[in-house]
């Protein structure tokens, strides 16, 4: 027991030294909690994300309105639904319109009361946009409706999404509405297949070991003032296991003061949130709650891992009563055991890759990415130390820095540890994405350069109207449009398409054509004659009769803009008389000004103005799945932040180090060094280890990447503007960080600094 209450004492002791010391311990003390809690609220965001994305999810299933089957009769309770999405300068907007048809209608999520004819109700983000001036740019869509409430946090995904509810009296199942009597209960969504389980799998991995590099090293901030106050408790008296126990005490006291920081960091930026929009996805600050079990496991790992770090720190020094031995030459770093982590890391990877894997290809993939890139903190500081000894001569601010980094290259090779790690991580995952790019990237058949833009006015009678409207819409530069219906003559069915020749020509190939003309083309899927002939008698549209004219003459026909080629009767506007045609519906290919770039809205707003319902399609040659384009762009969110708050746990460090050195820094500006001479030599200290860091990164990065690609059997091709990027953003971090610590060395090497107690 007594031994017990001894060890207890010695634990609280260290966990007194931790905070007491006057200023400079207070000082020591915060900048450890700052590089802690900094980590520490890394962590806590990461444990959140699963259940923010399983929020907005949640709440998307809420207000569901897709129904497939057997629709329901008209009652009391139902409600007509149809889409109206847009987009405002690549922001989507998700538009309904709505006509109750009883008075216990369904009413959305987030909505106090239906929207009557005129009326709508809008997200709190798109009034802020309605309210701007770039409003009277969007107000056209909404059809002169006036805002009469806004959708509330449990009807919208998040709290930057653009939505509205629009209210109607005519909307009809004619016009292609949806009849339901309940929001929600939608379709389940797609699963995530190997290859993108994996892609998650290595993001999480990539985005959280720099988080958990860095928290290793923010918890040996004033390493070297705490080993000189353990040498005067052996001074007076302490032994060893009294030393390890002190220490221990201080690294948990320390710690524990970074979780609470880093638990109060997290609740300030957990109301920063919804503020911030990243790729359109924003979500609200109840949806920022990780855990309570990882939130334990989190505010328990980093004092235990504080001890660690300490207890393996001071096996690297004898603290003894009249000094620190760490002061003498460093002893060589062993290389064999530093590649045994990449080593064992490489092989689970390998073998994941040829099919064995015990513990499941999830698992194995993650414990093996983990050891290959732990890889890069156990080569950095031998690496350094390496290159470092050879480094000789040079002006003064270089052999400053590299005789510090001779002195002691450990310290400077942790803070740029986190770095290489992200690097090797992002060149791994680049490299991955850039392989399986091709199985989720589709043709679309679509042709950009002849129509930037298609547009599909519904069957109305004033359609010409409407289609002239948007061939004078402010940045179209070129219109083709047909009225286009449906033509049957017994088993056949083709479209007629009726415009000038010029128009035609986009559907077939023409040898010849003059206004009365009319000509056949064949789906060219099909086989035998056209499934019109000349001279047959045809229905038209929903009753009309029509004559083809034994003049019609087939022709080859042509892709379409947007890649269509099917079975059509082609007449120019004398060879039939639309009047006695019915109701016509019209598709429109417009050529936009590339010098306007608002010119897709003002087609968006003619188009509105035209037909509610009119469909405004963007043509693009390619189009990407969007589970995984919603990945990748996780991947750019997560990597942002995550170099954002390495950047500032860094600079913390970098500070951390400076404060240590004041007094040797500020005799050599009293001795005659120029205060620039410090400044470069501050660059140079941490330039050559990020040079070398980054070395590694691209190494290991490349591996990574081409085992990973070796997984899911793609072609191994390497990105280099990707691996340059990637590298250049890293230097770029760390040369930023130490810019910004230079204003904080100036103050430090003022005379005042050489004063000591």
């Amino acid at each position: 027991m007594s031994r017990l209450r001894a060890g207890s004492a010695d634990l609280a002791m260290g966990a007194r030294m931790a905070v007491t010391g006057g200023r400079d311990g207070w000082l020591r003390a915060l900048l450890t909690a700052l590089g802690v809690g900094i980590g520490v609220a890394m962590l806590l965001l990461a444990a959140a994300v699963p259940q923010a994305l399983d929020a907005r999810e949640a709440r998307g299933d809420a207000r569901d309105d897709l129904r497939m089957g057997a629709q329901i009769p008209a009652a009391a309770n139902t409600l007509l639904i149809r889409a109206t999405d847009t987009a405002f300068r690549d922001r989507p907007i998700r538009g309904r319109v709505l006509r109750p048809e009883g008075p216990a209608a369904p009413v959305p999520p987030g909505v106090a009361a239906l929207p009557g004819p005129g009326e709508v109700v809008v997200s709190p983000a798109l009034r802020d946009l309605l309210d701007s001036p770039d409003g009277a740019l969007l107000a056209p869509r909404l059809g002169g409706a006036r805002v009469t409430g806004t959708i509330g946090a449990q009807g919208l995904a998040g709290p930057n999404e653009l939505a509205y509810y629009l209210g109607s009296d005519t909307l009809s199942t004619d016009e292609g509405a949806t009849r339901l009597d309940v929001f929600g209960g939608g379709l389940p969504g797609e699963g995530f297949g190997p290859v993108l389980m994996l892609l998650v799998v290595v993001i999480f991995v990539v985005l959280l070991l720099p988080i958990a590099v860095f928290l290793g090293a923010a918890v040996r901030f004033g390493g070297e003032r705490r080993d000189r106050r353990l040498a005067a408790l052996r001074l007076v008296g302490a032994d060893a296991g009294m030393i390890r126990r002190i220490a221990a005490g201080e690294a948990a006291a320390a710690a524990l003061l970074g979780v609470a920081v880093g638990g109060l960091f997290f609740l300030a930026g957990r109301q920063v949130v919804p503020l911030v929009t990243l790729l359109d996805l924003s979500v609200y600050a109840a949806d920022v709650r990780p855990p309570l079990p990882l939130v334990v496991g989190v505010a328990l790992a980093v004092p235990a891992l504080a001890v660690l770090v300490a207890m393996v720190a001071l096996r690297a020094v004898v603290v003894e009563p009249l000094g620190v031995t760490r002061r003498a030459a460093p002893v060589r770093r062993r290389l064999a055991w530093r590649l045994l982590l990449p080593a064992a890391g490489l092989g689970l990877l390998l073998a994941a890759a040829a099919g064995v894997a015990p513990a499941g290809v999830e698992n194995q993939t993650a414990a093996g990415a983990v050891l290959l890139l732990v890889g890069t903190v156990t080569l950095l500081p031998w690496l350094t130390d390496l290159v470092v000894r050879r480094l000789r001569g040079g002006p003064v601010p270089w052999q400053l820095a590299v005789r510090r980094l001779q002195v002691d290259s450990a310290a400077s090779a942790r803070l740029v540890n986190g770095i290489a790690v992200a690097v090797a991580g992002t060149i791994g995952l680049q490299m991955l994405f850039a392989g399986v790019a091709d199985q989720f990237t589709h043709s679309t058949g679509q042709d950009p350069s002849r129509a930037q833009v298609l547009v599909q006015f519904p069957a109305r009678a004033d359609v010409t109207a409407a289609v002239d409207r948007l061939a004078t819409a402010p940045g179209v530069s070129a219109s083709n449009a047909t009225l286009v219906t449906g033509l049957t003559a017994g088993h056949d069915y083709a479209d007629l398409r009726i415009g000038d020749c010029a128009t035609l020509a986009e559907f077939a190939r023409l040898d010849r054509c003059a206004d009365g003309d009319v000509f056949l083309v064949r789906d060219p899927a099909a086989e035998g004659r056209p499934a019109i002939r000349p001279g047959a008698a045809v229905a038209v549209g929903d009753g009309g009769s029509w004559q083809v004219p034994g003049t019609a003459r087939e022709v080859p026909g042509r892709p379409d803009p947007v890649g269509r080629q099917e079975s059509a009767v082609l007449a120019t506007p004398a060879a039939v008389g639309t009047a006695r045609l019915g109701p016509l519906r019209s598709d429109a290919y417009l050529r936009l000004d590339p010098g306007r770039p608002d010119a897709i809205e003002h087609v968006r707003n003619a188009a509105a103005g035209g037909d509610l319902f009119a469909s405004v399609l963007t043509l693009t040659g390619t189009t990407q799945a969007t589970k995984f384009v919603n990945i990748q762009r996780g991947l750019y969110v997560g990597a942002v932040v995550t170099l954002l708050l390495i950047a500032a746990s860094m600079l913390v460090g970098i500070l951390e180090q400076l404060r240590e050195r004041r007094r040797l820094l500020a005799m050599l500006v009293a001795v005659g060094t120029r205060p620039g001479t410090l400044s470069w030599s501050v660059l140079w200290q941490t330039a050559v280890p990020v040079l070398i860091g980054l070395a590694l990164a691209v190494v290991f990065g490349l591996g990574l990447g081409v085992v990973l690609l070796r997984m899911v059997q793609a072609p191994v091709v390497i990105a280099w503007p990707v691996v340059g990027l990637s590298t250049a953003l890293g230097a770029a971090v760390v040369l930023l960080v130490t810019g910004l610590s230079l204003p904080v060395l100036r103050r430090l090497t003022r005379p005042d600094g050489i004063r000591t107690e």
